[in-house]
């Protein structure tokens, strides 16, 4: 086939096609209400159970965060090395909150290597003194940052209370 055949092929193909009941709103109101009633069934089913298993599964990574990090006091290189799994309570620990793009931005750092962190692991192909480095920048953007309104022993210099 030459070119302009097909072109001429294409052309009519897109002329051709038009959207599909664009104009016809009565043929799928029926099925846009039955998709949001089957929506909205399996949420009352299943999303109580899928939000107490993902709380629970936050409490305990943020009181594993707060132990890590002596009650947010402590948050050091050494520490993220020991427990990279515990960045993702931190970032939501700080005033705002940081999403994790924003963090990778604050502190200079990869996408790979804290994507690598959030999941717990240290990033095996970095040397030593780049990771070093990067971690120092993320315990200080979060260390800077953390909000001293919901942890106000932070700026009152005393040890937490059960408040």
């Amino acid at each position: 086939m030459r070119h302009n055949q097909v072109s001429a092929i294409c052309v009519a193909i897109v002329t051709v096609a038009m959207p599909i009941n664009t104009d016809k709103a009565h043929l799928w109101k029926t099925d846009t209400r039955a998709s949001v009633d089957q929506f909205n069934q399996w949420f009352m089913t299943y999303a109580p159970k899928a939000y107490r298993d993902s709380r629970s599964k936050t409490v305990e990574d943020v009181e594993h965060g707060l132990l890590m990090t002596a009650n947010l006091t402590t948050i050091t290189p050494e520490v993220i090395r020991q427990s990279p799994g515990i960045l993702p309570t931190l970032r939501m620990a700080t005033c705002p909150p940081l999403a994790r793009d924003r963090l990778i931005g604050l502190a200079d750092s990869s996408k790979s290597l804290v994507g690598t962190l959030e999941k717990g692991k240290l990033p095996p192909k970095i040397s030593a003194e780049l990771l070093s480095e990067n971690l120092q920048r993320l315990a200080g953007i979060l260390s800077r940052l953390l909000d001293v309104d919901i942890f106000p022993w932070l700026s009152e210099s005393r040890t937490p209370t059960d408040e």
